[in-house]
């Protein structure tokens, strides 16, 4: 997907020109140490990414084993964001070395996070035909819905605290943003594209299945996909935001695959996510971030533990109102709508990121993840459109409030949208985010929580 610069091409280019015309006999030097440079950027990225994906992957198989219910990514989270906090306490250079090692691999899953969502999107269509109209109305109704009322609340009740506790808004520490995407990254993953599809099409079991052998091709069209969409201009963004171009870009890949191929296109959804970890789809190998990415939070949420502890009032209080504001409200509005039992639970963490929303779920019989997944979504979509011009109309113009009240009803799609614009709230999306999804995977975890939620939907 690309790997973070080591240094810019123009000065390495003008290094080599330099060393081969024998301008100066320090420039090979420089040359050759910019070289070592980045090989161990490489390595440095390749290593970090690596340990998360493998603690993520060893805490998996570890509470399978002791069959716990429990999110194994959230109590990773747990423990790293711990071990930070005991080291900067006791070592506090420590800690910040920790900290920097694994920084490569966080900045990687930052810069790619929405396209990990995508997954249940592409192969949204298989879930929906089993999904009458009249439910799918019903399901939409109360995901915008429910979006706008968990804004108001979430909003609503940080003022209230706010105004009580009477805390100076200090600055927070700088969030870096990730790199654009340069185009030969785009170059790269066309050709893989262009490659990929004509192996597709003329050796479709050339890996040992089709799922292997279409997961280059696949995959690459999701990648492009969100590539241009983060390339288009900001006025079109606005309808056309870079997770529904990405979604649309593998899809499209999809129908182009299975007609020319002549196995339609369920058929081909059915290799993007085949849920075997022996036979992977391209849906799949995305979808293996997701555990990472919930672990990232534990370095983001470190990163702002003064502003946690300062503003601690009015982010717990507004994050937990709203976290079980929005389980109850969802399960209310779907009885009031007679909406199937299955269907409602789906998507009783709306507001919750997909990472976390997905375990959730698990936690309930009978739910549709692709649904939990595509509603999730569609709830941050909708935010990244409106939430500013919202709060605008709320008159909410504290930015702990609108940083808290984005994230908490639309999440990670939410606060790229308002933080683009207001990076004084982004330190507090990225707590009410992270923290939004801890309460509700808690409070899920409960029997005696998850049977009330039942009861309220019948």
């Amino acid at each position: 997907m690309g790997t973070p610069e080591s240094c810019k091409s123009e000065e390495l280019c003008k290094e080599l020109l330099q060393s081969r015309t024998g301008v100066t006999s320090i420039s090979t030097e420089s040359v050759t140490q910019t070289f070592r440079l980045r090989v161990f950027g490489v390595l440095h990225w390749v290593v970090s990414l690596g340990l998360i994906l493998a603690t993520d992957f060893l805490l998996k198989k570890a509470f399978a084993a002791a069959s716990i219910e429990f999110p194994s990514a959230l109590f990773g989270m747990f423990c790293i964001f711990s071990v930070l906090v005991i080291l900067d306490y006791a070592v506090p250079s420590a800690a910040v070395a920790f900290e920097k090692f694994f920084e490569p691999g966080i900045i990687f899953i930052q810069r790619w996070l929405p396209l990990f969502y995508v997954p249940y999107l592409v192969v949204l269509p298989l879930s929906l035909k089993e999904i009458p109209a009249s439910s799918a109305i019903k399901i939409l109704l109360i995901v915008v819905g429910g979006w706008l009322a968990t804004l108001c609340v979430t909003g609503l009740t940080a003022i209230g605290v706010r105004k009580a506790v009477k805390t100076e808004l200090l600055d927070a520490e700088p969030m870096e943003k990730p790199s654009p995407f340069s185009s030969i990254e785009v170059c790269a993953w066309t050709e893989v594209l262009l490659i990929s599809f004509a192996a597709s099409l003329v050796f479709p079991t050339a890996l040992g299945t089709r799922a292997r052998t279409y997961l280059p091709f696949l995959l690459a069209s999701t990648v492009l996909g969100y590539m241009i969409g983060s390339g288009l201009p900001s006025s079109l963004k606005k309808v056309f935001h870079p997770i529904i171009c990405c979604a649309a870009s593998a899809e499209l890949a999809a129908i182009a695959l299975g007609f020319l191929s002549k196995s339609g296109l369920d058929a081909v959804l059915g290799y993007y996510v085949t849920n075997s970890s022996s036979n992977p789809g391209a849906g799949d190998i995305l979808m293996g971030f997701l555990g990472s990415v919930i672990l990232s939070f534990a370095f983001s949420m470190f990163k702002q533990r003064k502003l946690v502890k300062r503003h601690a009032a009015e982010i717990f209080t507004s994050v937990i109102i709203s976290t079980i504001f929005s389980l109850y409200s969802t399960a209310i509005v779907g009885r009031l709508l007679a909406l199937e039992q299955s269907l409602t639970v789906s998507i009783l963490p709306r507001c919750i990121t997909v990472a976390l929303a997905v375990s959730i779920v698990s936690f309930f019989e009978g739910a549709n993840a692709s649904v939990t997944a595509a509603a999730v979504v569609v709830t941050g979509l909708v935010g990244a459109n409106f939430v500013q011009s919202t709060l605008d109309k709320l008159r909410l113009r504290d930015p702990i409030a609108r940083g808290i009240a984005t994230a908490s009803s639309c999440h990670g799609l939410g606060t790229a949208a308002l933080s683009a614009k207001e990076p004084e709230a982004l330190p507090f999306c990225a707590i009410a985010y992270a923290l939004n999804g801890i309460f509700g995977s808690i409070l899920c975890s409960i029997p005696a929580f998850r049977q009330s939620l039942l009861a309220v939907i019948g």
